[in-house]
């Protein structure tokens, strides 16, 4: 008997020592796995720590780079725009010249045109004429105008009276070639002022070369207005 309980107690520490052999054997296998893995665990991430980043300075040079394309674009438009408004400009200064020159040229063509209305022929001399006419004549030369001034003359006294120094106008009452108004005016010049056809001229002169400086001006005065 006790030789058996001697054989089961061998057997059953030789059990025990397999299985703490099996059991310590799993731990170390597991110790060696993960002696293995570790290795492989740390390149992953070395690995992921190698990856390309996203680094905060290439933003801001992008950003940077995207603010002087939008700086370019409003400088290139801003540099069209005064360009186009200085062509305008010069444009506008272009047309104002040449309205202020075309206004220039018709002053002066209107100008001429009431310095010498008469674009007919021109006296060689008062010998031409005859009668009050050729005293008219006559005495426009004495006041110092030019021949060329006695054609705008006779139009205007041969519209105002004919050179009839008896003309008169009973509604107004004016009187002689220059049809002054009253026909008294004229005793400035003479009291022969009602016959005398002489008076009545140099009156007529004075008249005109006061108020109008020339015949002809005179004659352009009378044909806007209807009178002098």
């Amino acid at each position: 008997m006790n030789r058996l309980w001697s054989r089961l107690g061998a057997r059953t520490a030789t059990v025990a020592l397999l299985s703490a052999g099996v059991v310590g054997g799993f731990y170390l296998g597991d110790n060696r796995d993960q002696g293995r893995r570790l290795p492989d665990t740390a390149g992953i991430e070395q690995v992921a720590l190698q990856a390309p980043q996203v680094h905060p300075m290439k933003e801001q040079a992008t950003e940077y780079r995207e603010k002087l394309h939008e700086a370019a674009v409003t400088e290139a438009t801003a540099e069209r725009k005064r360009r186009e408004e200085a062509a305008a400009a010069s444009r506008k200064t272009v047309r104002e010249a040449a309205a202020e020159f075309a206004k220039a040229k018709a002053k002066a063509e209107a100008e001429a045109a009431a310095e010498k209305p008469y674009d007919g022929p021109i006296p060689d001399s008062c010998a031409e004429f005859t009668g009050n006419r050729q005293i008219g004549c006559a005495e426009m030369l004495n006041a110092g105008f030019e021949i060329d001034q006695f054609p705008c003359l006779d139009k205007l006294f041969t519209k105002e009276s004919g050179w009839n120094h008896k003309a008169s106008n009973p509604s107004s009452g004016a009187y002689g070639i220059p049809q002054a108004l009253p026909g008294s005016k004229m005793a400035s010049k003479g009291d022969d002022w009602e016959t005398n056809p002489k008076t009545q001229i140099l009156w007529g002169l004075g008249y005109i070369e006061g108020r109008y400086q020339t015949p002809c001006k005179a004659w352009a005065y009378m044909q806007d207005v209807g009178w002098y």
